[in-house]
């Protein structure tokens, strides 16, 4: 009788060890985000840290129950074409762009099936990822800044604050653009 129970036990240990395998195979693969930014790693740390925020308010965790993988372009926007192509023959289940309009713009070229979210200053509409702001269709949805139409009012706001200025001066961080340009090898 005693020998009986042991193996009983044994036997429902062993099962219940099994259990936590059988799940595990039966879970999905996490989800794969490619997450591309047009600076470095260090310039952009900001857009990283939002991202990584704004998973975790959805629920997802890096790690735990998703995986990102950031690629960031130093300003080198030629490695754009090879590094969707990859994206998209390694299959990952979105392309987040926040940003990153040459970036938006090259997964959207690469693709028409994976999801891209992206963040753009200009109108998505006009640059073609869209179909429009209210339905946007297709594969890409995102956040507009509207910053060029935002630059009017700036300045109309400042006309009446200080209506008697005559000059403005304007600072620019060159290396903050958007826009791809030529660098030398």
């Amino acid at each position: 009788m005693l020998d009986m129970r042991r193996r009983e036990f044994i036997s429902l240990l062993g099962g219940a060890a099994a259990w936590p395998l059988a799940a595990r195979a039966q879970q999905p693969a996490m989800p794969l985000v490619g997450f591309i930014n047009g600076g470095s790693p260090d310039a952009a740390t900001s857009f990283g840290a939002a991202f990584r925020k704004g998973l975790a308010e959805t629920g997802y965790v890096e790690s735990q129950n998703v995986t990102v993988e950031y690629h960031w372009l130093d300003g080198r926007y030629e490695r754009l074409p090879s590094l969707m192509a990859e994206l998209v023959r390694r299959r990952v289940d979105v392309i987040a762009t926040p940003g990153a309009t040459p970036a938006a713009l090259a997964a959207k070229a690469a693709t028409t099936t994976i999801p891209i979210v992206f963040g753009v200053a200009e109108d998505p509409v006009k640059l073609g990822l869209v179909a429009s702001l209210a339905k946007p269709g297709g594969n890409a949805t995102g956040i507009n800044f509207f910053a060029q139409e935002i630059v009017a009012k700036r300045l109309g706001l400042l006309h009446e604050l200080v209506p008697k200025a005559v000059r403005v001066a304007v600072l620019v961080k060159p290396a903050a653009r958007s826009r791809p340009r030529s660098h030398p090898s």
